[in-house]
């Protein structure tokens, strides 16, 4: 009973996976009797899912397709085609671009039906743009290739670093993109009549520095240099600072030969310093030299005590932008006087080193020239020492013995207590002119007057206008003055090293004198004079005649008023 129920359920599934094989090959033989209609019905016909220029030629014959399309596509050559590469677009007009379509050619050259059941039954989905052949005028596609290359071409950004009260301030460095003129050519000719526009991949032009750069200085060297502030102990407890708000005109992240550099303006911190610690400083003091009731007195000198700026920063760059200490202490100097009690003891006044002498003055003017020559007579200026006319005299006013004499005010002649004293100021200025010491200001005359040099003259005003020089020599000098009846002569005295030219440069550019009515009791008449344009150049050599310097300095003399009284 046993073998006889195992035999009949045997039985069962063997007609069980019959039927099931009968089935499937059924289901084969039927797929394959449809496949077989579908490849004859569809035998030298356009693929499905086919289109060119956005029309259906599905299923098409050749002639059918290129009927149709020509049909279909006639206004294309009216439309603009638009062209993307990434984000950017351009556009041309095929046919002034020189564009046309074979139709025959596009419809014959559409790829034949695939064997590939799969690919077949896609077709019933979607649809495939076929590439279109087209007719090219290179003269006139040619330009517009050009044209678009540029159009579609993205300049790629350099980044850069910098700080801003305090704050590190970054802008990203971004890829540029360009597009292969050949790869373009080709996109464009088949797939222009493409409705949704011709696609065209793009290159990535990288930027001269790179995004990675950008981060690592603003994370690194900029992150640095705003942490905190940098600070210089000096002597006694003073500080230096250099504050986080101002690092951004100390350290600056400049682009240079293609990469962005770190730059620490050394000069601007110890300037920031410098002021702050000048009181732990003192410069040194030559010794100076005063005859007093016909005897040398010498003042002694004073050695300075400074800071020497270069040990103190030494490490400047390392400390604001990388790891180096953020605090310092000031290395000091003793720096000696170079012009030494000793020296002064020594120092001689026998040689006429510049000497100069003007004529012609009131009386008026003659006393207030005079009471100045006798101030001034006898002043040593020592080795680096500045001279002030204004600082040596003092205040020139009536309690001093000055009077009322010529100026020029507003651009027209008048008077007023130390009048005249222009005249003493043209002199000395002349004299140490021809002893080559070095002009530190003067002021020529508005206009023009005729005793003295044009181009080589000086003005003062008591307070206002000054006349300074520089003893740039080894030795001290010493101003000499001499009183005739019309005349001043000033003499520097000390050890001649120099010779002195001057060369007057002629005169150009002049300007005439207008008329100009004045009433009132003060008005002093005038013809008026033509202004000009002069320059003066003043060589300085050596006692061997080889050239050291030369300096040309040019003054615009405006014309004098003619000034009718009344």
């Amino acid at each position: 009973m046993k073998d006889s129920g195992k035999h009949a359920s045997g039985k069962a599934r063997n007609r069980a996976s019959g039927i099931i094989v009968g089935v499937l090959a059924g289901l084969v033989l039927i797929i394959a009797a449809i496949y077989a209609a579908d490849v004859m019905l569809s035998k030298d016909r356009i693929p499905r899912g086919t289109t060119v220029g956005g029309v259906n030629i599905s299923n098409m014959t050749n002639e059918e397709a290129r009927s149709t399309l020509e049909s279909e596509l006639h206004e294309a050559y009216t439309k603009p085609v638009t062209v993307i590469a990434d984000e950017a677009t351009a556009e041309f007009d095929p046919a002034v671009s020189g564009l046309g379509i074979d139709w025959e050619g596009t419809a014959a050259g559409v790829p034949e039906q695939s064997w590939n059941p799969i690919n077949r039954v896609m077709g019933l989905f979607t649809e495939t743009e076929a590439p279109i052949v087209s007719i090219v005028d290179p003269a006139l596609f040619g330009p517009t290739l050009d044209r678009l290359v540029g159009e579609l071409y993205r300049e790629p950004v350099v980044g850069d670093v910098s700080i801003d009260n305090g704050t590190v301030v970054s802008n990203p460095s971004l890829e540029g993109q360009s597009v292969d003129r050949a790869v373009l050519e080709t996109e464009i000719t088949e797939f222009w009549l493409d409705p949704e526009g011709v696609e065209v991949d793009t290159d990535v032009v990288p930027p001269a520095i790179s995004q990675d750069r950008i981060e690592e200085l603003v994370n690194g060297p900029a992150a640095e240099a705003v942490s905190a502030p940098y600070v210089v102990r000096g002597d006694d407890g003073v500080e230096g600072t250099l504050p986080v708000e101002r690092m951004g005109e100390i350290v600056t992240f400049p682009e240079i030969d293609g990469d962005i550099q770190v730059v620490v303006n050394r000069e601007l911190s110890e300037e920031i310093l410098s002021g702050q610690l000048a009181e732990t400083e003192s410069e040194p003091t030559n010794a100076r030299i005063s005859f007093s009731g016909g005897s040398r007195v010498i003042t002694p000198e004073i050695d300075g005590h400074e800071i020497d700026w270069e040990q103190t920063l030494a490490d400047l760059e390392a400390g604001l932008v990388g790891d180096g200490p953020r605090e310092v202490d000031a290395v000091y100097e003793d720096t000696p006087a170079t012009f030494t009690s000793a020296d002064a003891q020594a120092a001689t006044f026998n040689e006429v080193v510049g000497e100069f002498t003007t004529t012609g003055f009131s009386a008026a003017s003659g006393t207030n020239i005079r009471l100045t020559a006798q101030m001034v007579n006898g002043a040593v200026v020592s080795p680096g020492e500045t001279f002030s006319l204004n600082g040596h005299t003092g205040p020139r006013g009536s309690a001093q013995g000055f009077v009322d004499s010529g100026i020029i005010i507003n651009g027209r002649s008048g008077t007023a207590v130390g009048g005249g004293i222009s005249q003493f100021a043209t002199t000395l200025y002349n004299a140490y002119y021809f002893a080559g010491l070095e002009n530190i200001t003067h002021t020529p005359h508005s206009y023009y007057i005729s005793r003295y040099p044009a181009g080589r003259e000086a003005t003062i005003f008591d307070g206002a206008i000054d006349l300074q020089f520089r003893n740039n020599t080894p030795y001290p000098v010493m101003i000499d003055t001499s009183m005739g009846s019309d005349s001043i002569t000033v003499r520097i005295l000390g050890v001649d090293t120099t010779s002195v030219r001057s060369v007057n440069n002629g005169r150009w550019a002049p300007t005439q004198p207008n008329t100009v009515r004045v009433s009132g009791g003060e008005c002093i008449p005038s013809s008026g004079a033509p202004g000009f344009t002069t320059s003066d150049t003043r060589i300085i050599s050596d006692l061997a005649g080889n050239e050291i310097t030369r300096e040309t300095t040019t003054t615009v003399y405006d014309p004098q008023p003619n000034v009718i009284c009344g």
